[in-house]
């Protein structure tokens, strides 16, 4: 029995971005790239979804911060 294998966000990225170009279809970039025509319009799917976001005001988010973790970790150090 065999597990998945875990791609690189960077490695979908580049995938999805060679599929939206289109010079190639999914099964091209399949045969090339060594994964199954499924998961490049998955990928390219969430690539469309998602790219709207890198536009969105404000930049990054911010990282929600754990006051109580905070105050765990300050008692630690002293």
């Amino acid at each position: 029995m065999s597990k998945r294998k875990q791609r690189a966000p960077e490695f979908k990225a580049k995938v999805a971005l060679e599929a939206l170009k289109g010079e190639e279809t999914a099964a091209e970039l399949a045969s090339r790239f060594g994964v199954h025509p499924t998961m490049i319009h998955q990928w390219k799917r969430a690539l469309l979804e998602g790219a709207s976001g890198v536009f969105e005001r404000g930049g990054r988010k911010k990282p929600e911060i754990d006051e109580e973790q905070v105050k765990e970790l300050h008692a630690k150090i002293g």
